[in-house]
């Protein structure tokens, strides 16, 4: 199979394990949506995804097309080739519990089925014990889709309506990773009821990186981290 696609419905939870090689889209289909990610080493599920050297090693506050995704040992998950909003977070974390019951209300599953009050950090806790992991794993998430802005000060605000509906995102795996994703609202999310937006995932077989490709020549620690890559891949 070439191409698979799904969607996870506002609140859902899902993972897998992807080989190196694939790419994933991420879709906002409904507009103003938000999908947390986090990756793992699925050979090693002490390597997961580093939100501070992401960051600090390309000179950057958010993440958009030519940034690479790195791991806790300096190996890049996942490469951003494709872009249509340009902004995206990864220094909010997860929602919690207590901040979805104070916002909207308290609901459970059992009593609310399908219309509860799911939490990102939960989610999150409920796909890594699949995998035997839970919260002492947890790490800093991306939140794709939430674009996140500080003032003079360093307050951070979430900037309304700043994707659209349609909006998608594409990542190229440079190494086999676990990747988790939930569709559960951003932490400094604000609005009168509950958001409700499904992402759509595809999958599909990436092209192969070229010399010119523009997350290998986006800065000289990308080019540190790919080396890197080709070092753990050495004779597998």
């Amino acid at each position: 199979m070439e191409n698979y696609q799904t969607e996870i419905p506002a609140g859902g939870h899902w993972s897998i394990e992807l080989r190196r090689g694939t790419q994933i889209t991420l879709r906002d289909l409904d507009g103003n949506g938000n999908a947390g990610m986090l990756f793992y080493n699925p050979r090693n599920l002490l390597e997961r995804y580093n939100a501070p050297d992401t960051l600090k090693c390309q000179h950057t506050f958010k993440l958009t097309k030519g940034h690479c995704l790195y791991s806790d040992m300096g190996r890049i998950f996942a490469s951003v080739i494709a872009d249509d909003m340009g902004w995206h977070d990864t220094v909010c974390g997860n929602i919690h519990a207590s901040q979805v019951a104070d916002r909207w209300g308290a609901r459970d599953y059992q009593n609310d089925r399908n219309d509860w009050h799911q939490n990102g950090y939960d989610a999150f806790l409920t796909e890594l014990a699949k995998y035997g992991l839970g919260a002492a794993d947890m790490a800093a998430n991306i939140n794709w889709f939430s674009k996140v802005v500080a003032d003079a000060d360093g307050n951070m605000t979430l900037a309304s309506n700043a994707s659209a509906a349609g909006n998608s995102v594409s990542l190229r795996l440079e190494m086999d990773t676990l990747v988790l994703i939930h569709a559960c609202p951003h932490p400094l999310r604000k609005s009168e009821d509950y958001p409700r937006h499904r992402i759509g995932v595809e999958l599909s077989v990436a092209a192969p990186m070229s010399e010119d490709d523009v997350c290998l020549n986006h800065c000289d620690e990308n080019r540190r981290g790919f080396k890197n890559n080709a070092l753990y891949h050495l004779g597998s």
